[in-house]
Formats: C-alpha cells, sequence, structure tokens
C-alpha cells in the first residue's frame, strides 16, 4: 500500500455491494434479508468500510487474534509467494514443517504430529478418522451445547440448530448434556456431571466409543466455561476406557482464553486436539488436528487414511509462522490475559447496571453475556436454539450504529475482541455495548423491542 492511502481507497463499495446481491450466497441467511457490510480494508483492530471504521469487537468470526493486516504476516505471505505457493500434500517443504515444529513446540504435552487442513470443519474430520482408525471403535460422544464445524461429521457432533438441516447426518456421534455451572441440571456439581457422562459411556458400551470430543470453553452455542474438575474428570475417565480425548481448540487456541491453549488452564492434555482461527489469523485458510506420542505411533506403520487438496498450504503455513513468531515477539497471549482481567471487571460492572444480564462469564479474552427477562428464574430473552433472532439482530444492530462489530446469537454477546487490543479499545467497545444494553433492558420488562 502506497504511503497516505488508506485500506480500501478506491474500492467500489456500489459495485461490490451489487456484485454480492446478484452472484454471491451468503451462509446462514435469507438472502433477500440482509445486506452484508462492504469491507474494504482492515487495520489492527479495527475492520475498514469505505470511509468507515468498526471496532471488531468478536475478532470477526473469534479468529482475527493478531487483529487484520499484521504487517508481519502479511509481509510473510507475499514473501512466500515469491519462492513457492504449492507443493502437493505428499510432497513437503519449509513453512509447512517449520509451522508442524513451532506448533508442537507451543501444545500441550507430548502433542507432536500436525495433520494440516484448511479449517477447523475438517480439523474435526480428520480427528473423528484418526480416532476411528486408532481404536478400531466407532462412537463419539460429544456435548449438547456445543459447534464443531459444517461439514457433515462436524455438523452433526455439534449440537445447536445448525445441525438440524443435515440430519440424519454419520452415524455413530451420541450427545451428552453440559457441565454448565450457570443453568445446566449439575450446576457447578462436577461429580454429577461426570456420572451422566459416564452413564452414557456405559449405555453405549465403552468399547464401542473411540472418543470423546468436546470444546473446553463452548463458543457461539452459550461460551460455557466449566466447573473446575470437569475436564480432569474426563481424562480419567478416557483413559481407564481406552478412549481417545479429542479437545476442540479450533476457537479457544493460540491465546484467546490467556493462554497458549484453554486445556492449559485445567493441566489436561488431550490425545487429539483441533486447531484453526487463531493458528494465523484467519489470513489464509488453515486448520489440523495434532495427535500425541502413541497415535504418532500407531500411524508409522498403519495407512492414515485422510487426506486433502490443500493441507498444509505453503502461504496459509507462511502465515502461521509469523504468526506464531509475532504472539512471542510481541507478547500477544500476555496482552490477552491482562486484557481479560480489565475486560471482565468491566463486564461484570455492566452487569450491575442492566437487569437483563444474566450472567457473564469467560477467559483471557473470549467472555460471553447472557441476556434473561428474570434473573430469579433465569428465563432466556430470546430462546436458544429457538426460532428467533429478532433481540440478536436489534443487539448486533444497535453496536454496529455505534461502529463497534459484536457477535450475537439469541441472547448471548460474544466479547472477543483481537489479543492485540489496548485498553482503550476495550472501553470503546465497552461502552457500546453498554449503550446497545438498554434494548434488551426494555425487551425484559415489556417484550417490545
Amino acid at each position: 500500500m502506497a504511503v497516505g492511502t488508506k485500506p480500501g481507497a478506491g474500492v467500489d463499495t456500489a459495485q461490490v455491494a451489487r456484485d454480492t446481491r446478484e452472484h454471491v450466497l451468503i451462509s446462514w441467511a435469507a438472502q433477500g434479508q440482509i445486506a452484508p457490510l462492504v469491507v474494504t480494508g482492515g487495520d489492527g483492530c479495527w475492520i475498514v468500510s469505505g470511509e468507515r471504521r468498526i471496532l471488531d469487537f468478536s475478532s470477526t468470526l473469534v479468529n482475527t487474534n493478531l487483529g487484520h493486516q499484521h504487517p508481519k504476516v502479511v509481509r510473510a505471505i507475499a514473501e512466500q509467494a515469491e519462492r513457492l505457493t504449492y507443493a502437493a500434500p505428499g510432497f513437503t517443504d519449509e513453512p509447512r514443517a517449520t509451522l508442524a515444529r513451532m506448533i508442537a513446540d507451543v501444545a500441550p504435552g507430548d502433542l507432536t504430529k500436525t495433520m494440516f487442513t484448511t479449517g477447523g470443519s475438517e480439523a474435526i474430520e480428520s480427528a473423528i478418522k484418526i480416532a476411528r482408525l486408532f481404536t478400531g471403535r466407532h462412537k463419539v460422544l460429544t456435548q449438547w451445547r456445543s459447534f464443531h464445524g459444517q461439514t457433515a461429521g462436524a455438523m452433526t457432533a455439534g449440537g445447536d440448530n445448525r445441525r438440524w438441516a443435515n440430519e440424519p447426518g454419520i452415524p455413530g456421534i451420541v450427545h451428552f448434556l453440559n457441565p454448565d455451572p450457570y443453568r445446566s441440571l449439575f450446576g457447578a456439581d462436577v461429580q454429577k456431571a461426570l456420572a451422566h457422562v459416564e452413564e452414557v459411556i456405559w449405555y453405549e458400551g465403552p468399547n464401542e466409543v473411540a472418543a470423546i470430543l468436546c470444546e473446553p470453553i463452548v463458543g457461539a452455542s452459550g461460551l460455557i466455561v466449566p466447573p473446575d474438575g470437569f475436564f480432569q474428570g474426563i481424562r480419567q475417565l478416557c483413559d481407564r476406557h481406552g478412549i481417545v480425548m479429542i479437545l476442540d481448540e479450533v476457537m479457544t487456541g493460540f491465546g484467546r482464553t490467556g493462554k497458549w491453549f484453554a486445556a492449559e488452564h485445567w493441566n489436561v492434555v488431550p490425545d487429539v486436539m483441533t486447531f484453526a482461527k487463531g493458528v494465523n489469523s484467519g489470513y489464509v485458510p488453515l486448520g489440523g488436528a495434532i495427535v500425541d506420542g502413541p497415535i504418532a505411533k500407531h500411524f508409522e506403520d498403519h495407512v492414515l487414511w485422510q487426506g486433502l487438496t490443500y493441507s498444509g498450504h505453503a502461504l496459509a503455513c507462511a502465515a502461521g509462522v509469523a504468526t506464531i513468531q509475532a504472539y512471542r515477539d510481541e507478547r500477544v497471549v500476555e496482552n490477552a490475559a491482562a486484557m481479560g482481567e480489565l475486560l471482565g471487571r468491566e463486564l461484570r460492572a455492566l452487569m450491575a447496571r442492566h437487569p437483563s444480564v444474566g450472567d457473564v462469564r469467560g477467559k483471557g479474552l473470549m467472555w460471553g453475556i447472557e441476556l434473561v427477562k428474570d434473573r430469579g428464574t433465569k428465563e432466556m430473552l430470546e430462546r436458544w436454539n429457538g426460532p428467533s433472532q429478532k433481540l440478536a439482530t436489534a443487539l448486533r444492530t444497535a453496536c454496529m450504529e455505534r461502529d463497534v462489530y459484536v457477535m450475537t446469537r439469541w441472547n448471548l454477546m460474544v466479547v472477543a475482541p483481537p489479543l492485540i487490543i489496548t485498553a482503550d479499545e476495550l472501553r470503546t467497545g465497552i461502552g457500546a455495548i453498554d449503550e446497545a444494553l438498554a434494548i434488551a433492558d426494555r425487551y425484559a420488562a415489556t417484550g417490545e423491542l
């Protein structure tokens, strides 16, 4: 970009809008009811749309961990494009090998070898196949309140309404109830939650269960932080029954929760860990499943029946190498932890001011605001998995009118800004949410938006 040139300068936004309306299918939407924002550029924590700057207070899809247009990552992509843009997955190259080593260096425990994909959905598909091939079993247990992706297996594994259009889905997926300290049947009672999981294992047959797959912190399906001890108990159940433990760190990985990976909050090491999003801040599509030593050894003399044309794409992996280096050099994970403390305090202060806020919860820079009609009954202000998104749309629109983007779903606001955010930028986002929550308060009191 030339010196002094604004991001996206010269883009005909009206033509982009027309071309989109006439020729692009937009995900998760009835096409005639939307007019998507035309994004012309990005700058740190800010989305640029022509002359407008919008604070990206949910890291777009909780993936732009380094913010937009980080110069080191942009430069790494350009330099790699000059050398090599693509090599077949049966070959190898420097960025792929280097990134695999760097991920193993920061991953917990003995997680050591990575199967690269182009995103989180394919990472989950790969993890499920790996667990089935390794154990010779076929069933996979997952949580009801979860989302694992949009391909057939990943969508079946998820628990929210996005899987319905895909049903009946793949066989062998069995769901269990989440240990949600705010509203589940178990409350914060870890032993009851674990007893439920073990009962499901026995119903399904321990020798039939290949894997237990969980998000360590549930993302957009509830932003649920499990009680301490739950994942230690899942680890013990897996060890007892020879079950592969898969943690889906697609959203939580690479500093999002104030640690490199959310599993570290509970000192738990899975057998397989999936990742995407933050591995290169979404600059080029990339994901993967990293496995531990015993699984890696298994595939020394057993065929890994899984492959993708763009596995370990050179440009994506070069972006990943630069991203991890930036995390280290710029102390990004440490900033996420520090800013997360500030964000938590500010959100709890919002809760004190707004009666529609039933709960705030999270870790690092991954927080949820749950909205209720009544704090005593905990009745949801808009039903999770329900047909209505009127409240969520009204809140998102109100924040956007204040030039702040916040992901909203049903009665949940997902506050997950880039990990490079400053205290001043945090307060800008909080100010917009504070004003928008007047809508939720009115809706709770009167039933009117």
